[in-house]
């Protein structure tokens, strides 16, 4: 079998994924009538989605599977993944391309890594190298992870984001354990910042008592994360009972969880002291009740340019796609899309000819393509 090296990926073209089955569900939308067609399924529980320069797609199984995604084909598991606690809300999570992947494959991969004390979140990075419909991973290293695992299986975040600079914006849950989001030496419930090779990059905030990785700290469990043109960071995180939040991270700010929240206690009771106090950080928008937002990215495309610069998130709970209308840091409107249509959406992105992809959270999970009817 022939060994294809990434480096080769820059001379593939044309490896589009056009070949959609029948089955569609087509809606009207402020910009006119949308298509959703299954691109792939039989995907277990898939989390994070890449789009690769060829035109094909990785995607992430909770499970530690990573899949090629080719002419509406699911290849053979790519080998080198790394081990992961497979339990709750824990796997395999997200995955991102390094800036110079075409020529060097290099990516990375975020995951709950199996621990003394438990679980926690980790960060890989390896080298693809591509066999046909599946390939392996190389060089793997493990550049990150959290300073304190526990045996709790739920809220490990997590996506990654690489910055204009290179460096690498990761959110991690505050792992169930509410107080931790509090403690400033604790890297749960935040957003840190690392260089490609996981260190500390030299302008990070550092205010005294942080750990030195903390970007932001306060967060409950951002799920999706996604960088504007300008090179601003915007995430979304899951709320309690309500309270669902769209944040735009700043160095060294507290965004409040749990001494405010918009959101409640499953049980109904008050969380902290109520919905603000001086020295924290308000959201830019938040929902009651819960969409559960998942994956967040920044549309601009061709195809539909009405929505250039506004933000898309998946709905879990809510079983919807979200389009936030933006005017610079401002949420002015949003539209729910296919609402309760898709399943669970658990990853958004935007491919480069403005077709958006969605990945539904199933046991059949499957890969979406949403572009304007008839494209």
């Amino acid at each position: 079998m022939k060994t294809t090296a990434l480096p080769a990926l820059a001379a593939l073209t044309g490896l589009l994924l056009t070949s959609l089955p029948a089955t569609a569900q087509t809606i009207d939308s402020s910009a006119g009538a949308l298509t959703a067609s299954v691109v792939a399924e039989g995907l277990a529980h898939p989390w994070g989605l890449a789009l690769l320069p060829d035109g094909r797609m990785l995607v992430t199984e909770r499970s530690g599977q990573l899949r090629m995604v080719a002419d509406g084909v699911v290849g053979a598991p790519i080998e080198g993944t790394p081990d992961v606690f497979n339990q709750g809300q824990g796997g395999l999570l997200d995955i991102a391309l390094a800036p110079d992947f075409a020529d060097s494959g290099k990516l990375y991969l975020s995951f709950s890594e199996p621990g003394e004390g438990g679980a926690g979140t980790a960060v890989m990075a390896a080298r693809l190298v591509l066999e046909g419909d599946s390939g392996r991973l190389e060089d793997q290293k493990v550049i990150f992870r959290m300073n304190k695992f526990t045996g709790t299986s739920q809220h490990f975040g997590s996506r990654i984001v690489v910055g204009q600079d290179g460096n690498l914006f990761v959110t991690l849950g505050e792992r169930g354990a509410q107080d931790r989001a509090q403690d400033m030496a604790d890297l749960a419930g935040a957003v840190v910042r690392i260089t490609p090779e996981g260190g500390v990059p030299d302008d990070n905030p550092k205010p005294d008592g942080w750990a030195p990785e903390l970007w932001s700290k306060g967060h409950r469990n951002p799920q999706g994360a996604a960088l504007r043109s300008d090179g601003q960071l915007f995430t979304v995180e899951h709320g309690p009972k309500g309270g669902d939040e769209l944040n735009m991270p700043q160095a060294g700010a507290n965004y409040g969880w749990p001494i405010i929240t918009h959101g409640v206690a499953y049980s109904g009771a008050k969380v902290g002291v109520g919905q603000e106090q001086a020295g924290l950080e308000q959201p830019l928008h938040y929902w009651v009740p819960s969409v559960s937002p998942s994956g967040l990215a920044f549309y601009s495309g061709a195809m539909l340019p009405d929505w250039d610069g506004d933000l898309l998130t998946g709905g879990l709970s809510g079983q919807m796609l979200v389009r936030l209308d933006m005017e610079g840091d401002k949420v002015v409107d949003e539209e729910r899309l296919f609402e309760g249509q898709l399943g669970r959406i658990r990853d958004v992105r935007v491919a480069a000819d403005g077709a958006i992809y969605l990945l539904t959270d199933e046991d059949n999970g499957r890969l979406i393509r949403v572009a304007p009817e008839g494209r």
